[in-house]
């Protein structure tokens, strides 16, 4: 069965609705039939890679709050990040367009490392502070879950998965994500946001459930023994 997750880089409940969705997975007996899919989606398309600037500044400017609200909120998402074993440096967050870090995600999906791919980028970009729309970085990166560089550093200069990533954020619209993370099972139930992972195992056992009745696992041998066969043998 397929779990579809609509998520950005920049989005810190994403990362931890991640660890909470994999929590439940664990937990759930049959997770080996559970196939996971993450998805683009860019909370501001039209953002500006800059360096200079932090989240704090970039918060008051776009949301026209406080610098103190500002820091209240980011102080609030590291502690609920640290409850599911994340460590967060907010401070040292680069304000990047996440548009290219998507294409990457796209290429690591074609080559089987989508999760791979989203677990480096979070980590990249709460935890160490690195600039995730830099070519360079999205190619170390890379490299450290086994994609080849020259590939990675490839795709970054052409505009391939351009039309992938658009095609996620259209599908968006269409399954009624309006934010991130946004969970889809099997195209029948949706859940929105970092939920505890007993509201995610919840929603696993519901769809799977109706999911197996219309395909069942196939029937595993439990002992071989002598007998015929249609060609004759015996």
């Amino acid at each position: 069965m397929k779990v579809e997750i609509w998520s950005d880089v920049m989005c810190p409940w994403c990362y931890i609705g991640k660890r909470k969705f994999e929590k439940a997975l664990e937990q759930f007996p049959q997770k080996d039939r559970i196939e996971v899919e993450w998805k683009s989606f860019q909370l501001n398309p039209d953002m500006e890679t800059d360096p200079s600037k932090n989240i704090i500044e970039y918060l008051v400017e776009a949301k026209g709050i406080t610098t103190d609200h500002a820091t209240q909120m980011l102080d609030n998402v590291t502690n609920v990040a640290a409850e599911v074993g994340l460590e967060y440096h907010m401070d040292k967050a680069v304000l990047a367009n996440s548009f290219d870090s998507h294409r990457f995600i796209q290429f690591a999906k074609k080559n089987k490392k989508g999760d791979e791919a989203e677990e480096q980028l979070f980590h990249a970009y709460f935890t160490e502070g690195k600039n995730t729309a830099d070519h360079d970085t999205l190619v170390d990166l890379g490299v450290k879950i086994g994609l080849d560089a020259g590939a990675v550093k490839s795709v970054l200069e052409s505009n391939q998965f351009a039309e992938e990533v658009r095609k996620d954020v259209y599908e968006a619209q269409q399954v009624g994500a309006r934010g991130v993370p946004f969970f889809v099972l099997d195209r029948k139930y949706a859940v929105s946001g970092a939920q505890q992972s007993e509201t995610f195992l919840g929603a696993l056992q519901k769809s799977f459930q109706e999911w197996e009745k219309e395909n069942p696992a196939p029937i595993q041998t439990y002992a071989e023994g002598d007998s015929c066969t249609t060609d004759g043998v015996c």
